[in-house]
């Protein structure tokens, strides 16, 4: 099985970042995550993050550091975890995709159910060092 590139973009503003809950028209709808989508072919993963969280949420964001890589639960995709700002604008889930929309705190984050093991693991083991 060849495996698939994905950013996560942990989005942060002021002292909270923007966790969404998985649409209908997607695998696995109803999780709590860092918003996240596939490299497209001939993509950087700096370009993946602006255009997903634009696509998902209607954001425009500047991309600041490669921070974390991890792989799914299945093993299909290996994760590349990038922090970015957003410093203004309103969040418009596309519906599909983005079920709710909500700043949290990491603490927050880690109250929220369900969510996958390994952004449990980032927010828990690795964002506090960053």
């Amino acid at each position: 099985m060849v495996q698939r590139q994905a950013i996560v973009a942990v989005l942060l503003r002021a002292d909270r970042f923007l966790a969404i809950r998985r649409g209908p028209a997607v695998p696995r709808p109803g999780y709590w995550q860092p918003l996240s989508g596939r490299i497209e072919p001939g993509e950087t993963q700096r370009e993946a993050v602006v255009r997903e969280v634009r696509e998902e949420v209607g954001l425009t964001v500047v991309p600041l550091a490669k921070v974390w890589e991890s792989e799914t639960d299945d093993g299909r995709f290996r994760l590349h975890w990038w922090t970015a700002r957003a410093e203004s604008g309103d969040v418009v889930p596309e519906p599909g995709e983005v079920g709710e929309a909500r700043w949290v705190t990491p603490e927050e984050f880690l109250l929220l159910d369900p969510v996958f093991e390994g952004d449990r693991e980032f927010f828990e083991r690795i964002l506090p060092g960053l």
